[in-house]
């Protein structure tokens, strides 16, 4: 059986296309994926560009200075050129995106240089890194705007620092500048941050800043003061100094408090009016509102008396004055000068019962009582002044009349006239004494004196007195004589005395060297005192043996047994 072969079928080949891409694209492909993070990156992180405009582009440079906040980088500048008309600086500067919220009308922009302001130098670290601009963010929301307007004088507060503003109304600035502070107390809390000059120019309105917790403490009835400066008062207790600071002393400063009586009153809002007194006294006697007028017609000089003069009533300050000027009495023919002040009654205490009569009756009541008003020198130095309402019991009767709205408080000399009149008063006394009868007396007395010094009994009186001086005189040189030699051997006795002594301590020197103690002979005594102690001892033994051993004069001492 024959097999039969079939060759195989031959086998067929498939080519397979695959397309493969080269590794070198992958390189292109990776850089563009970071480029496009980068770009992306950098721009996500950009803000806005602005444009902030300065009066001098000092110490900018573009593309070096920052923009910073609480030295946060904001921002770089990016261009700094002369505006068209050349009169500022127009500087351009690209923003990140996280400043962007802060890019509102109410932003303001500086240049911090090395500079020395409100009584701070600030920006030192300019010198080594070089000027840069501030950013300081509004507080509160503001129109979104790329063009701003730099300050040329960094703000006296560079952080929101929380508080109130309130607006202190003056006559004139004074001593006050920006940056001056704000005493509550004794204590720092806030500062002067600028002035409004008012209409006309008729007053000046201080903004004064008080940061928070001690803005609570300005209640509507507290009272701002002018703290500059020193004041010195001359009064009883001798020269005062006062001074706020020495900061106030050079910058100026403004003070405030708030008395007990105005606790009760709401706390002030922000940018709430209040009147800036000149000084403490101004702002204390601001608390007290009624004030009654009055006027006095003072005969004499009125010198010593200001406006601001106190007026006093048993030493205490009652009121001031509040006018001085000289008018023509038609009535009289006479010019006279009225003295215009204003009385108080608030100073007296439980004067409410008094007040229901009325100003004028209780100063009827009163001027029938002997109240007067009158000038008295303060101060002999300064020649100060004061109205003084004093009682005069023995005054003249007075009545009391109505000027205008002034009660006419009648008037009485000042203490000047006193010593003036006190003086003529001693020269009438003195031209009253009979000069004549004293100078006939003393001539008579004169004459007198003269008799007797020339009568023959005066004559016989000193001749005896001289007479007893001789015989004094003799007395004493017999008792000299006399006492004399024995006062010349008084030396020699008391150095016969000396050489006793000298040799008495030499003699105890001695004794004590050649039988003392530590002498040879008291040690050969002992020595001797010790041998016969033990000679007599011997003595007692051997009477001992010869009682109880007669027989040992004959035989001697044997050495058997107990001897």
């Amino acid at each position: 059986m024959s097999a039969t072969f079939k060759p195989a079928a031959p086998a067929l080949a498939h080519i397979g296309r695959r397309t493969r891409i080269p590794l070198i694209w992958l390189i292109p492909l990776v850089t563009i994926l970071i480029g496009g993070w980068l770009a992306w990156d950098t721009l996500s992180k950009r803000g806005p560009t602005i444009t902030i405009t300065f009066e001098s582009g000092e110490g900018l440079q573009a593309g070096q200075s920052l923009i910073k906040h609480k030295d946060v980088t904001l921002g770089r500048v990016t261009d700094v050129a002369l505006s068209r008309d050349a009169s500022h600086v127009l500087v351009t500067a690209e923003m990140n995106h996280s400043a962007t919220r802060f890019l509102n009308d109410k932003a303001r922009f500086w240049v911090v240089t090395p500079r020395l302001f409100a009584g701070q130098i600030s920006g030192l670290d300019t010198l080594i890194s070089g000027a840069y601009i501030e950013l300081l963010p509004a507080l509160t929301a503001g129109r979104t705007t790329t063009k701003f307007t730099g300050l040329e004088v960094p703000p006296v507060l560079t952080t929101n620092t929380p508080g109130r503003t309130f607006l202190l109304q003056a006559d004139r600035v004074g001593s006050v500048s920006v940056g001056s502070p704000v005493f509550f107390r004794d204590l720092n809390v806030g500062t002067v941050l600028g002035w409004d000059v008012g209409h006309m120019a008729s007053n000046v309105t201080i903004h004064a800043f008080v940061r928070a917790p001690y803005d609570s403490y300005v209640h509507d009835g507290s009272r701002f003061w002018n703290a500059s400066g020193v004041s010195v008062k001359l009064g009883g207790q001798g020269v005062q100094v006062e001074m706020q600071s020495v900061k106030a002393l050079l910058l100026g400063g403004v003070a405030f408090d708030t008395a007990k009586v105005a606790l009760d009153t709401p706390v002030s809002a922000p940018d709430q009016r209040f009147p800036l007194y000149p000084d403490r006294e101004a702002a204390s006697n601001a608390s007290f509102h009624r004030r009654v007028p009055a006027v006095s017609y003072f005969p004499g000089s009125v010198a010593g008396l200001t406006v601001g003069s106190p007026v006093t009533l048993q030493g205490l300050r009652l009121g001031e004055v509040t006018g001085i000027t000289m008018e023509y009495d038609p009535a009289s023919d006479t010019v006279r000068t009225p003295v215009r002040y204003e009385v108080e009654p608030e100073r007296i205490a439980n004067v409410a019962a008094a007040a229901k009569r009325g100003p004028l009756e209780n100063a009827g009541f009163l001027v029938d009582h002997g109240l007067r008003a009158q000038i008295k020198t303060t101060n002999l130095l300064t020649g100060q002044s004061e109205v003084a309402l004093v009682f005069m019991p023995d005054a003249a009767p007075a009545t009391v009349t109505v000027e205008g709205k002034a009660i006419v408080f009648p008037a009485v000399p000042g203490d000047f006239s006193d010593i003036g009149r006190s003086a003529s008063q001693l020269l009438t006394h003195v031209s009253q004494m009979p000069f004549q009868q004293i100078g006939d007396r003393l001539n008579n007395l004169l004459a007198s004196a003269n008799t007797l010094t020339s009568s023959p009994e005066l004559q016989q009186t000193l001749e005896s007195m001289a007479a007893t001086m001789a015989d004094t005189q003799a007395l004493m040189k017999r008792l000299d004589a006399g006492v004399t030699p024995a006062l010349r051997q008084l030396p020699d006795l008391a150095n016969s005395l000396q050489s006793m002594l000298a040799n008495t301590n030499r003699l105890v020197a001695s004794t004590d060297t050649g039988y003392g103690a530590n002498s040879a002979f008291h040690r050969d005594l002992n020595r001797l005192m010790n041998q016969l102690s033990d000679m007599v001892q011997s003595l007692r033994t051997l009477a001992d043996l010869l009682n109880r051993h007669p027989e040992a004069l004959i035989r001697g001492r044997t050495n058997t047994g107990t001897q």
